[in-house]
């Protein structure tokens, strides 16, 4: 059986930047850990928007400019990005917060009744939440699970309520 680890949207602005929280600073290393100790292959993806994200639906819904390809904020975590630095990764840009090139990514370089996927990453309540029902929909028979011990939301209220919601959809969690 092969695993897949995905680390979803370790960037600047949701750990430490624009959005961050004290929770998203606090997963880091056991993200780094998970990276690191990690034995299959791994997707990254980077929540990705462009100079004209106030004008968008989210922006307008959200106005907070986050994660605009090219700045600081868009960039992983710094140690997250050394934990990437040393294994070889394939990258997602997602412009919202589940990414349909994901399943198609998957669908196309595996078998999905020969892997195990797990997410990690921020935010629990959004983009995490958001690709692990992509993928349950999509791979009804994958084993698909989340380290709650490396994700953080938005709150830590609705953290625990994204949990809620993917283990009622046959979402494994596990780290809590």
């Amino acid at each position: 059986m092969k695993k897949v680890l995905i680390v979803v949207d370790m960037q600047k602005d949701f750990v430490d930047g624009a959005l961050g929280t004290k929770e998203a600073v606090a997963i880091v290393d056991n993200v780094v850990r998970k990276i690191e100790g990690f034995d299959g292959d791994i997707i990254v993806t980077y929540d990705t928007h462009s100079e004209n994200y106030m004008e968008t639906q989210e922006g307008k819904n959200l106005p907070v400019p986050h994660c605009i390809k090219g700045t600081d904020g868009w960039m992983l975590d710094a140690e997250v990005q050394k934990a990437i630095d040393k294994k070889n990764c394939k990258i997602i840009e997602k412009p919202t917060f589940g990414s349909v090139e994901l399943p198609c990514y998957i669908k196309e370089n595996y078998l999905p009744e020969d892997i195990e996927i797990e997410l990690i990453g921020l935010c629990t309540d959004i983009c995490v939440v958001s690709n692990a029902l992509l993928l349950k929909a999509n791979f009804l028979e994958t084993k698909v699970s989340v380290d709650a011990s490396c994700c953080a939301g938005v709150t830590p209220e609705s953290h625990l309520a994204a949990l809620t919601t993917m283990k009622m959809c046959q979402v494994k969690v596990v780290g809590e």
